[in-house]
């Protein structure tokens, strides 16, 4: 990418896309292209093909997804399925039709069989059974992994995959049933904090283990991927580091200073007992994550102190 190229950001008012966007800014890329859901629909088809047809973006990062956390998941299976579907088709479609020069796809790591070995390499992909919770989510995310290997094979499309694994940091969403781990325990330790409650309650039995990467670091990967690799085989994008949901909880408890007690309520599901990202094609390739949990958090943290009033509204 030179730094006067065209780039499309799909999904840039998300924790992702932001911090694609920052990253790009930082490195002094310029003409960068951003769209709004209300401004471009990327479920509709006619304008996602018009968008293209007039932008004509040279390099596009698809960040733009669907996201929840087990409960959204599993709540809207089909609204899940059927906007990242259609997300995804268009926009790699139209990527295709258009010429782009290179697009990366971002997908999850929920793409992996639910009991799959670890930690997960990429060849592990439909090996086995999905966890039925987020079923929907990861087939769609596995479709638009094809889709892209589909059109490399097809037509020639230098189109690359990047898997990243559970993410947290800047521009999260804090929804209190709509969010994912790391963030609604934030939440919930600093309104506890703030209430003087004696005691949180937390989800599950605390035993899965779970591997966190600060946002930022993703986008550099990102950035470090889409100049450097061009192959076929999608990159899980990771720290290649866990822990066990009670040691996190307990971690996000230090960093926010709440002094009660935990309660952990094992009538509520686990989801699935470990996710931990196999890193070596990525660090082989010449990558490697700089920024550890305990500081990720502490990071994460003073940006939700900063936005509290705004995203407690949400």
């Amino acid at each position: 990418m030179e730094k006067t190229s065209k780039i499309y950001v799909a999904g840039h008012r998300g924790m992702v896309g932001s911090a694609i966007v920052r990253k790009l800014e930082e490195e002094g890329f310029s003409n960068i292209i951003t769209k709004t859901s209300s401004e471009l629909n990327l479920t509709d088809q006619l304008a996602v093909k018009t968008f293209f047809e007039e932008e004509k973006p040279e390099y596009v990062f698809l960040a733009a997804a669907k996201v929840g956390g087990i409960l959204a998941n599993n709540i809207y299976r089909g609204q899940f399925l059927y906007e990242n579907l259609m997300i995804q088709n268009n926009v790699i479609h139209q990527s295709y039709v258009q010429g782009v020069k290179k697009l990366m796809f971002l997908g999850s790591s929920c793409i992996y069989p639910k009991l799959a070995p670890q930690p997960l390499k990429e060849e592990y992909l439909l090996t086995d059974t999905l966890e039925q919770t987020n079923e929907p989510y990861a087939i769609a995310k596995i479709s638009g992994i094809k889709m892209c290997e589909a059109y490399r094979d097809q037509y020639g499309c230098n189109f690359i995959s990047a898997m990243p694994t559970n993410l947290y940091g800047y521009n999260d969403n804090y929804h209190p049933k709509n969010s994912h781990v790391l963030p609604a325990l934030l939440r919930k330790f600093h309104e506890a904090k703030v209430n003087n409650d004696p005691t949180v309650e937390v989800w599950g039995t605390g035993s899965p283990l779970r591997e966190f990467m600060f946002v930022d670091d993703l986008a550099e990967a990102c950035f470090y991927l889409m100049q450097n690799y061009d192959e076929k085989q999608f990159v899980n994008v990771g720290t290649g580091v866990d822990l066990s949901i009670k040691e996190l909880a307990e971690t996000i408890k230090e960093v926010v200073g709440f002094e009660g007690e935990l309660v952990w309520d094992s009538s509520k599901p686990d989801g699935t007992p470990r996710k931990l990202m196999d890193v070596s094609l990525l660090n082989n390739s010449g990558w490697k994550h700089k920024i550890d949990l305990k500081q990720g958090i502490e990071l994460t943290y003073k940006d939700f102190l900063k936005n509290y009033s705004v995203l407690a509204e949400r």
